[in-house]
């Protein structure tokens, strides 16, 4: 999930699944009636990755609980939501309510597009003990994670069977050995999916540092870029030779992460990281696709817990918006116990109120496996929060490409990415 975490959003958004439609109010107030009811506008890239009218039930359901407030969903794939929230952002032009990436929370706040939540939950009495977790900058929280994504490795069951793979592999050597027998096969499978496209970098989050992570590797030190370390080094190195065993599906550079969902769907992938957003997703699209969730493969040697990526599905209030009292009471909504269970149940995620519990945790073997992995790792997106985390992001992936493409040095690289990582710091 990321997911995560780990994003960013244009003034057109899909409304009701299509486009066209403007993102924002501009902070006018004509979501006002006549009566004195409101119309929240909230804008997400969550209800394309739910069953078909689950997030618009919730929506009816908070509409009969609170009379006086309606709510128009404005939902696009997470890359456009993505451009169209940067876009929002920067022309103070956001729906009331908003989906966030952690990623994107420094820059929005520093711009003062998205509210400070603390003064909000303060003004409305809210008792944020209940929360799993927030995401402040300066010492205020601008973001809330609704529902939490752990990001693990997806494996095609019959094509690693086909491969003679019995197994999804557990460390980096079986992980490239399994790649390469799955690209072996022919028939235009591949061994791995890798999205890098640079205008939605959040590959190099989910896709790229998660390998780092996986095996207690950080990029940063006391706070800061530290890119150029061994850990990462092994990292880029080792998709470097993924990249040139040519077991790594083409269009890679300019891939992004719905592409690669398809890809993995359609059968052409032997093995992708991805977001539970999309188990279902995937099982509604391919029925017959027998495929198997597990642990990021670790470093060779490695035996300490392993680093889990994943994503939030993050919620704010944008600034600008003349109806923040109404907004946050969707907040609260959304995060109250039965409603989170319910929302954290159908999206496949882990709650962010501490007091939810997920119905597939019992249900679901795969979910069940899931949460065993969450369980046993350390939760780990060090984007999360980054002052531009998306340019951090993007200067990464242009340095990676370079690698990649042609053939530039992995320390050089690595070299270019810290020089410009520092410099935002």
């Amino acid at each position: 999930m990321v997911a995560g975490a780990v994003a960013a959003l244009s003034v057109v958004a899909a409304c009701g699944g299509g486009e066209g439609s403007p993102i924002g109010n501009a902070g006018g107030d004509s979501t006002k009636a006549s009566d004195g009811s409101v119309t929240l506008e909230f804008s997400q890239w969550w209800e394309p990755e739910m069953p078909k009218g689950a997030l618009r039930g919730i929506m009816d359901d908070f509409e009969k609980a609170n009379p006086g407030i309606k709510v128009n969903l404005i939902s696009a794939p997470y890359a456009s939501t993505q451009q169209q929230t940067v876009a929002g952002a920067a022309s103070k032009t956001l729906a009331d309510v908003v989906g966030l990436d952690g990623a994107w929370v420094s820059d929005f706040a520093k711009q003062k597009a998205i509210a400070d939540l603390s003064t909000l939950m303060k003004d409305s009495g809210y008792d944020e003990s209940q929360l799993a977790s927030q995401i402040k900058v300066g010492g205020e929280t601008y973001m809330i994670p609704v529902v939490n994504f752990v990001y693990p490795m997806f494996s095609n069951d019959d094509l690693l069977a086909k491969a003679g793979v019995s197994a999804p592999p557990a460390t980096r050597t079986q992980f490239a050995d399994a790649a390469k027998k799955v690209t072996a096969t022919g028939n235009g499978a591949y061994g791995w999916i890798l999205p890098l496209a640079q205008d939605a970098p959040n590959g190099i989050q989910n896709d790229v540092m998660s390998w780092a992570w996986a095996s207690g590797g950080s990029m940063l030190k006391d706070g800061k870029p530290d890119v150029t370390n061994a850990a990462v080094t092994s990292v880029v190195t080792f998709i470097k030779s993924l990249w040139d065993a040519k077991v790594i599906a083409p269009g890679a550079l300019t891939m992004k992460e719905q592409d690669k969902v398809e890809q993995f769907t359609n059968g052409r992938v032997g093995m992708m990281i991805d977001s539970l957003a999309h188990i279902n997703l995937i099982r509604q699209n391919n029925p017959k696709l027998k495929f198997s969730i597990s642990a990021l493969p670790a470093e060779d040697g490695y035996t300490g817990k392993r680093g889990m990526p994943y994503a939030s599905w993050g919620i704010g209030v944008s600034d600008s918006s003349p109806h923040k009292a109404q907004a946050f009471k969707l907040v609260q909504y959304l995060m109250s116990t039965d409603v989170n269970a319910k929302l954290s149940s159908i999206a496949n995620a882990f709650p962010g109120n501490t007091k939810s519990v997920p119905d597939f945790v019992k249900s679901d073997a795969m979910f069940k496996t899931a949460f065993d992995i969450w369980n046993k790792g350390v939760p780990a997106n060090e984007f999360t929060g980054l002052p531009t985390a998306e340019d951090l992001m993007r200067s990464f992936d242009v340095q990676l490409q370079e690698t990649l493409a042609n053939g530039q040095p992995v320390n050089t690289s690595l070299s270019n990415v810290q020089a410009d990582w520092s410099s935002k710091f």
